[in-house]
């Protein structure tokens, strides 16, 4: 989103105030595991019709698709589809690296999301600005980031090997595609957090191979190349496609259409899995959330948009198509963004969005910080613990943030690992993923597995709940005057190393 377009929205002079009390008790009571669960039930069920996947692109996700609208139309809804295009992206086989001479050495590596297709064998041609070793700061390595950072590649097969840095993997790759190079390799950069094998995406698709590798590997090899010439071999199968995919956007019938509340849920998977933490949990909740508010004959008095997103895990996709369709009329409609990305954690904890920026970024003022309140004393009326998470751009969150419009919601943990303070807290196993089957064949209720906490969802479906009914119904909103929400500031996505669940730098 362009800060053009932030800038277009205009700030009232009325002070911040507190968000009314809105009893939710009877939302709450309605929303239950059970209802919850039997939305998460279909899901696995279109999973397990669609080759194990519901991701965007395939057929799983169409069935997704359908079934959110016809539940949501059935309980009252006004439901439209947004469809839009995408470059589809698949591994077909795992990639392959090794050296060939002068010592013949398998490594492990991972295929780049967007990656081009090919089995390359040529000389290992190291790229300026590497640091080896890394520099003080994560992120100070610039190499790759210019095209003068690739000595000439020559006419025989060349690989290039880049080092994580400051600009994302995708101006990287172009840049060695760009200087002549037949493949890439990117390995980390050397900081603590930044050791290992990455993955990540090139956030379009590229016309070399291009695969990752830990730092230590890589400045194994940067270190051999100081010596004598290198041969490596490297192997991608990848397959990319423009393909459609949709959106699905549901209007309340009632409510103030010139302050819509927009909740989102991305209701895709990755292919590896039918996604029933991430994101059925969230999706399945906010479903059962608005059959709820219809079936108890609920009037709001903000506009209540309900959506589901496609593309979330190839890159925010579909919010930010969603966000950019817009005109600006229609942005400045919008009164706030509630983002609800994996509430079952099996390992959880429970996570609210940092929206006042007491531990990392805030999110757009008056109004993020706002919403973080609404969670949070929440949770402390029901005796409840949580603890802040940052906007860090793994969600659906961030076109709403970048076009200065306040945001918030939950998160129950993914790859991430429990502490032992966060166990004692939290309860659960300290030392262990909080989802140990994210983005894995595993994120599945289908026995033997059931990737869901009961628990997780009770309490997390309760204060989505509550949050949703109450920046529904609140009389004030964010001013004490009842005038909407507008953009103090907008947060850019530029600054963060994720876009979705994918590293881009």
């Amino acid at each position: 989103m362009t800060c053009a377009v932030a800038a277009a929205m205009v700030l009232p002079a009325t002070p911040a105030a507190a968000i009314d009390q809105v009893n939710t008790q009877k939302l709450r009571q309605a929303v239950t595991v059970s209802g919850i669960l039997g939305h998460e039930r279909v899901f696995q069920r279109i999973a397990n019709q669609n080759d194990g996947t519901r991701a965007s692109g395939t057929s799983g996700y169409k069935a997704s698709v359908d079934y959110v609208r016809r539940t949501l139309a059935q309980a009252g809804y006004d439901v439209r589809l947004q469809k839009f295009d995408f470059n589809f992206f698949q591994e077909l086989a795992p990639a392959q690296l090794s050296e060939l001479s002068p010592t013949p050495t398998d490594y492990q590596t991972e295929t780049f999301e967007y990656s081009g297709n090919g089995d390359v064998s040529g000389a290992l041609v190291a790229t300026t600005d590497i640091q080896v070793p890394p520099g003080a700061e994560p992120s100070s390595s610039t190499s790759g980031c210019e095209p003068g950072d690739f000595p000439a590649a020559g006419s025989e097969p060349a690989v290039a090997l880049i080092q994580r840095g400051t600009c994302t993997f995708e101006q990287k790759a172009a840049n060695a595609a760009a200087a002549g190079y037949d493949a890439a390799i990117i390995f980390n950069e050397g900081q603590p957090g930044r050791t290992d094998l990455p993955g990540g995406t090139l956030g379009n698709p590229q016309s070399i191979p291009v695969v990752g590798l830990s730092y230590a590997d890589g400045a194994a090899l940067y270190e051999q190349l100081a010596a004598g010439a290198v041969t490596v071999r490297v192997a991608t199968s990848t397959a990319s496609e423009v393909r459609p995919t949709w959106n699905v956007i549901a209007d309340s019938r009632g409510g103030d259409p010139n302050k819509v509340v927009v909740v989102g849920a991305h209701l895709d998977s990755v292919l590896e899995g039918p996604g029933i933490n991430d994101n059925g949990s969230g999706s399945a909740t906010i479903l059962e959330t608005a059959v709820q508010i219809n079936k108890l004959g609920l009037k709001p008095q903000q506009k209540l948009r309900f959506a589901f997103w496609g593309a979330e895990e190839a890159g925010l996709l579909g919010s930010t198509h969603y966000v950019d369709s817009l005109s600006d009329q229609q942005l400045s409609t919008i009164m706030a963004n509630l983002n609800f990305d994996m509430l079952g954690s099996p390992n959880y904890v429970r996570f609210v969005y940092d929206g006042d920026g007491s531990s990392g970024t805030a999110g757009p003022q008056p109004g993020s910080g706002q919403i973080e309140q609404i969670f949070t004393n929440y949770f402390a009326g029901q005796g409840l613990a949580s603890a802040p998470t940052d906007f860090d751009g793994r969600s659906d969150y961030g076109p709403f943030i970048e076009a200065g419009i306040p945001a918030g919601g939950l998160f129950s943990g993914a790859e991430g690992i429990k502490t032992a303070q966060e166990a004692a807290i939290y309860g659960g196993t300290a030392g262990e993923p909080y989802d140990a089957c994210y983005h894995q064949a595993c994120d599945s209720i289908q026995a033997p597995n059931n990737n869901l906490s009961d628990q997780a969802l009770a309490e997390l479906g309760d204060a989505a709940a509550h949050a949703i009914w109450t920046l529904g119904k609140t009389s004030t909103g964010f001013y004490a005057d009842g005038s909407r929400m507008a953009a103090s500031q907008a947060v850019s996505l530029d600054q963060f190393d994720y876009r979705g669940g994918q590293l881009v730098r």
